[in-house]
């Protein structure tokens, strides 16, 4: 290349630059010759630098072996479902519409190199940019349009780079291995040529590498295959992303390297490995209908098959979900098994609408028909349920589709047993490493901690030490100077004395130089010491094994149910065992041989699931609603009658008193009228018989009125409780509930709203195989009944078994089948029976209390339980704080109405009582209420 001159054929930045070092050579003494010398030396330097390395590639020799006979292809088998091939020329395209611009294709072609060195090329023909919103342009992977050249093992992934039976080069300039990206300089867009050159040969400087060309150029250095891939069949692949383009197998090059290199069409037959797709016998591509209960092996048995067959393609949400992982989109959830809530259907939720509202699968049911290879639609829900199946089946009515129901129920075969085995064992050895790792993380925070702590120890311990040493050096050398105006005074007086001189011992310094080299050796042997602990504390993971119940598992659990509880609930009472009148060429019994046997097991897991499955579209009938309402204003009533007979003993005890006062008033009268009369000793004998009458007719009619009083009182303590007639009326008025507090209305209120579920569950489910509500959905049904929550930590306890053990005189729960029974019929007379049995468990709890049993308290957590509808009538004051004796934390009581949201009124809104006045009261764990007239 001819020199040029200085500043000649470059742009304004480096004339600048030139321009500036030319002056700088001028300013230190040079003139422009020896400036445009170095100049010169300069721009020879870097055309050495930039000048490409020496090809290392030679021709190829000739060779006379046979060469392959089938022309190089990409089968639709062993290509994405987005891959749209030319009849010809090998020109792919792919589908930008319905959400999949977001996902990337793949194809592998058909023939794998083995041996000997060969290439082949490809080009971007057109880039596809379909419409976007601009709204959600931010969560679109970047760049938009993808082109990865490269070879991969037979069988793997179709996404080149993606794992480590791949290799690749993008467009960006990347070598690409098991998703780990090394920059290079090949970088290539539309309209370049870029060829692919694979050196399987033994010898040779370049032996087992790939290397990329641009337009005739080699673009970057030759990259080494790893170790996993040499010795087996390569195979040419692409994957890419919104656009069209053209690859040539040979046998010609469009674009011609620097040395003679045959390409894969040209290749010699035993170099090379061809797939061949063969047809089907009888021409009908088989579509595979999976039919299995959830949760019982239908994924398992799913990768299972696809591994022993991988011409067969899986249609499912699923693996739409995997497809994107793959394609690089973004998914706040991330794609762990716990970022779904099922594997038949995931939620998707990219923030991508055209991907978000499954029309990817829209555009790929179109789609799949038109491919002619085998499918697996995995429909876990769809493919039980008859109507869902006769939906699915005309979409494949094609005649070169035969459609295939395989039935998985039952006990499943020895080798999926197996299989289920091995991923239950390495699933529990995958958490086992993982606390493993935690653990040794911890210990090893720990030992570095405590290790630092030693260092600072150390530190400190050497300051001192130092500082001890320099306090004994000054004493040492103030002695040290002492000894020597001493040493030198005795050397005068032996000098005028005429005696020999003494050398000085020089023996204590040597010692404490040797003691302070020792210290300093075992500081240093410490450290050694702690620094192999701590490599030593790096252990193996313990190898786990199965328990003996694990052992017996013919499933293994997943994070991940098949289908979501509310799917499940919906729909398992549907499920059925597939007939060949729906449309079915074919129904293959995997497990349970025989169509009888299929549908007795499906029929006995349906029976199982409806004890233990919730209804969740379930609604309350008008049976519930009527006896509802009737018990919210028979229990108001209730409360009126007991704040009535309240207001009588309070109006009773003033009556009381006040007479009590007159009896006396009278009796100091007569006391003093005796008196007197005792003075007039000259009255008359009528006088005083007439005086004496009136009294003892008072008195008479005094002892009267009080026997009266004695028969209408009730000995309450002793009353039978089920022997009464009226609960309204003991006697004298009572009510039986006239010593209910909250405690006890809350009581009342639960026993009753369970018994009525109970019986409005039956009736309004209307299934004899529901035989009752199972123990761990009542919450649930409760909820959905009585539009409120229950929970048992209300009550003072932890679990609804607890709960309801705290009436167990009203319901049981079945120990068979976990079902809560009521022990009422729900054709009651009247719902006194349940004052009855409150009022019983009340005195039974207050004799227990009495004899010290601190068990038999009830610990009511705060106001507002079953039964208070009315809760301001029992003893509650809006606004105002209910203490609990026993400890438990004061609750504030929100106002409260009646039930049908009617205002206070009347008597009940002029009553008030305090908690210490009820008959029978005791302050252990009951509620203490003091009570202001209640406000609207």
């Amino acid at each position: 290349t001819p020199l040029r001159a200085p500043g000649e054929g470059i742009g304004p930045a480096a004339a600048a630059s030139h321009a500036a070092s030319s002056k700088e050579a001028q300013g230190r003494g040079f003139g422009a010759e020896e400036a445009q010398a170095e100049d010169e030396e300069m721009a020879e330097k870097k055309e050495e630098e930039t000048a490409p390395e020496e090809e290392r590639e030679t021709d190829a020799p000739a060779d006379t072996r046979p060469k392959i006979k089938e022309p190089v292809v990409f089968h639709l088998q062993e290509s994405t479902l987005n891959v749209m091939p030319s009849t010809f020329g090998n020109v792919l395209t792919t589908l930008s519409d319905g959400g999949l611009q977001y996902l990337l294709a793949g194809a592998r072609s058909s023939v794998g190199l083995k041996s000997g060195r060969y290439m082949f090329e490809a080009k971007i023909i057109e880039f596809i940019n379909p419409p976007e919103d601009p709204a959600v342009r931010s969560r679109t992977p970047q760049p938009r349009n993808v082109l990865r050249v490269g070879v991969a093992l037979p069988g793997s992934s179709l996404f080149l780079g993606d794992t480590e039976d791949s290799v690749c080069f993008d467009a960006d300039g990347h070598f690409i291995h098991n998703k780990k990206k090394v920059a290079t300089e090949g970088k290539f867009t539309r309209d370049d040529v870029v060829a692919v050159l694979v050196n399987l040969e033994e010898t040779g400087e370049n032996s087992f590498t790939i290397s990329l060309f641009k337009n005739g150029v080699r673009a970057c250095a030759p990259q080494p295959l790893p170790e996993s891939m040499r010795g087996q069949a390569l195979h040419p692949a692409v994957t890419f992303k919104n656009l069209a383009l053209h690859v040539n197998f040979g046998p010609v090059a469009s674009e011609p390297l620097p040395f003679k290199c045959r390409m894969v069409q040209d290749a010699a037959a035993k170099d090379v490995v061809t797939t061949a797709i063969t047809p089907p016998k009888d021409g009908k591509y088989e579509v595979l209908f999976p039919v299995s209960m959830p949760d019982e092996g239908s994924f398992d048995w799913l990768d299972l098959f696809l591994e022993k067959n991988p011409t067969y393609t899986e249609l499912s949400d699923r693996a739409i979900l995997r497809w994107a992982e793959k394609s690089g989109l973004y998914r706040p959830k991330g794609f762990g098994q716990n970022s779904r809530s099922s594997n038949d259907k995931p939620e998707f939720g990219f923030g991508l609408p055209l991907v978000d509202d499954l029309s990817i699968s829209k555009v790929l049911r179109a789609v799949t028909p038109i491919h002619l290879r085998n499918y697996v639609v995995m429909e876990v829900q769809s493919n039980l349920i008859k109507e869902h199946r006769k939906e699915l089946l005309p979409r494949w009515s094609a005649p070169h589709f035969k459609k295939v129901a395989i039935v998985m129920v039952g006990d499943p075969t020895p080798a999926f047993k197996k299989r289920s085995q091995e991923l239950i064992l390495q699933a529990k050895q995958e958490a086992s490493d993982a606390e493993h790792k935690a653990k040794m993380a911890a210990e090893k925070q720990k030992k570095m901690m405590e290790k630092r702590a030693k260092e600072l120890e150390k530190v400190k311990k050497r300051a001192e030490k130092q500082k001890k040493k320099a306090e004994e050096e000054r004493k040492k050398k103030v002695e040290e100077d002492k000894k020597k105006l001493e040493e030198e005074k005795r050397k005068k007086e032996a000098a005028e004395k005429g005696e020999a001189e003494e050398k000085p011992a020089e023996e204590e310094e040597e010692k404490e130089k040797e003691k302070e080299e020792e210290e300093a050796k075992e500081e240093d042997s410490e450290e050694e010491k702690e620094d192999e602990d701590m490599e030593e504390a790096v252990e193996e993971p313990p190898t786990v094994e199965l328990t003996a119940e694990e052992k017996k598992m013919s499933f293994r659990k997943s994070a991940t149910p098949d289908l979501s509880p509310y799917t499940m609930s919906t729909s398992f009472q549907k499920f059925s065992v597939p007939e060949k009148e729906e449309g079915f060429d074919e129904i293959r019994y995997e497990w349970l041989k025989g169509a009888d046997k299929c549908k007795e097991h499906v029929k006995s897991w349906i029976q199982d699931r409806k004890l233990t499955t919730r209804i969740e579209e379930l609604v309350a009938g008008e049976w519930f609603s009527v006896r509802w309402k009737e018990w919210q204003k028979l229990l108001q009533s209730w409360h009126g009658k007991q704040n009535a007979w309240k207001a009588t003993l309070q109006k009773k005890a003033a009556e009381a008193a006040k007479a009590a006062a007159a009896k006396a008033a009278k009796e100091a009268k007569a006391k003093a009228a005796a008196e007197e009369a005792a003075r007039k000793a000259a009255a008359g004998e009528d006088a005083e018989k007439k005086e004496e009458d009136a009294p003892m007719k008072d008195e008479a009619k005094e002892e009267e009125e009080e026997a009266e009083a004695e028969e209408e009182k009730v000995d309450f303590d002793k009353l039978d409780v089920f022997g009464i007639e009226d609960v309204l009326n003991i006697g004298g008025g009572q009510p039986l509930f006239s010593a209910f507090n909250l405690e006890d209305w809350s009581m009342m209120g639960l026993r009753f709203e369970v018994h009525l579920l109970c019986h409005a569950f039956r009736r309004d489910v209307d299934d004899p195989d529901r035989v009752g509500i199972h123990m761990d959905h009542l919450p649930f049904y409760y909820n959905k009944y009585f539009k409120k929550a229950i929970t048992p930590k209300y009550f003072g306890v932890e679990s609804v078994k607890e709960m309801l053990d705290l009436i167990r005189d009203t319901v049981v729960v079945n120990p068979k089948n976990q079902v809560v029974e009521t022990q009422l019929p729900d054709d009651l007379e009247s719902n006194g029976i349940f004052i009855m049995l409150t009022e019983e468990s009340r005195r039974d709890r207050t004799r227990r209390i009495d004899m010290g049993d601190e068990t038999a308290k009830l610990k009511l957590m705060q106001p507002g339980l079953p039964g208070l509808s009315v809760a301001g009538s029992a003893g509650l004051v809006p606004g105002r704080t209910a203490n609990i004796v026993g400890g438990l934390r004061p609750a504030m009581i929100s106002p409260l109405r009646p039930a049908g949201g009617q205002a206070w009124g009347g008597q009940q809104a002029g009553m008030a009582w305090r908690g210490a006045q009820l008959p029978g009261w005791r302050p252990q764990g009951m509620l203490q209420a003091q009570m202001a007239p209640m406000r609207p």
